[in-house]
């Protein structure tokens, strides 16, 4: 059964529901705010980073100070830009709740458009996304390559993580083989681990040692499990698959920051089906998918749409097997699908 789309009228009506709730919220907060700050009790500026993300308030490391290190409930000035996790701010330090006064410059952002098209930061000041996939729920390609393409697109390394390695029987599961098979080909990194094993959590704890790197994949994956393998402190709540449809149930609801005990620091995103880039152009999209770049700007014709036409230089490094046809069919139904929704 094809997913129910939403009439622009119910889209309206949702967003406008959701506008007087968040409405309410800052309002809350803005009363909350002005009784913190009548105290005079506040601290003077430091940085901190946002931990996690609750819409009217967040929760922020400290970074300095004889506080640093703790994780304090934060109130933000409603005149704020939007926080997500990952950034640095400026704030100061109360109790029971601190008080934030600036963002810092973003050095990079994952985004991503809402239901109404409206394009929403996932998280910032990260520099690796580590796109997590596994034999159950079952692998797509489409949507590991709309993963890679918003990355590629944000200037963020790309890397993938094949959770439940254990269950990789070629005889049962020779499609995720070679998918595996497939992105390595093209040049990005693959690593093979199990939460359940621990097959593999070392060599991840390595690559992950020395970065800020963003969980992203489908509910179900298993991205909470290996997160407590790497920061046991986690104490992330595990789900387990719906009954009979292979789909994994959502337990994280907000993204989170983690400090690896090996190293690094990372953040968990919300389980996440679907990925749209309607967000970006044409050209966006094509030179998110790496392996094209170098038969790009070759074709007989300026105007080449790369599908059936005479001296496509794509379509000739996909006969020759250079090119692998199922990225060039998903990079199409991309294209489709943002035609679909804008038209």
């Amino acid at each position: 059964m094809s997913k129910r789309r939403l009439s622009d009228r119910q889209k309206d009506r949702i967003q406008s529901i959701q506008e007087r709730r968040r409405q309410r919220a800052l309002n809350k907060n803005a009363v909350a705010l002005e009784e913190i700050e009548n105290l005079n009790n506040l601290g003077p500026e430091i940085l901190g980073t946002v931990v996690t993300n609750f819409g009217a308030q967040v929760d922020v490391e400290a970074a300095e100070t004889e506080i640093q290190g703790r994780i304090v409930r934060c109130h933000k000035r409603a005149n704020l830009e939007n926080l997500v996790t990952g950034d640095k701010v400026i704030w100061r330090f109360a109790e029971p709740h601190g008080v934030i006064v600036a963002r810092q410059d973003r050095k990079s952002e994952l985004i991503r458009p809402d239901i109404y098209g409206k394009l929403r930061p996932v998280a910032a000041n990260v520099n690796l996304i580590a796109v997590v996939f596994s034999p159950k729920p079952t692998a797509f390609s489409n949507l590991i390559d709309r993963y890679l393409v918003a990355a590629e697109a944000q200037g963020i390394k790309p890397m993938l993580i094949l959770n439940k390695a254990d269950m990789l029987d070629p005889s049962v599961f020779g499609d995720i083989s070679q998918l595996v098979k497939n992105y390595q080909f093209i040049g990005y990194d693959v690593i093979k681990v199990s939460a359940k094993t621990g097959q593999g959590i070392d060599a991840l704890q390595d690559y992950l040692a020395k970065s800020t790197a963003i969980f992203v994949g489908q509910s179900g994956v298993g991205k909470s499990s290996l997160i407590n393998l790497l920061q046991p402190a986690a104490n992330m709540q595990v789900g387990s698959l719906s009954e009979g449809k292979e789909k994994g149930t959502h337990t994280t609801t907000v993204s989170k920051l983690f400090h690896l005990s090996g190293g690094g620091t990372l953040i968990d995103s919300p389980g996440i089906r679907e990925f749209s880039l309607t967000h970006l152009t044409k050209d966006q999209v094509i030179n998110g998918f790496v392996d094209f770049r170098p038969y790009l700007g070759h074709c007989k014709f300026r105007d080449c749409n790369h599908n059936k036409e005479v001296g496509c230089s794509l379509l000739a490094a996909v006969a020759a097997k250079k090119v692998l046809a199922d990225r060039l069919h998903n990079y199409r139904q991309i294209l489709l699908s943002q035609e679909s929704i804008r038209s």
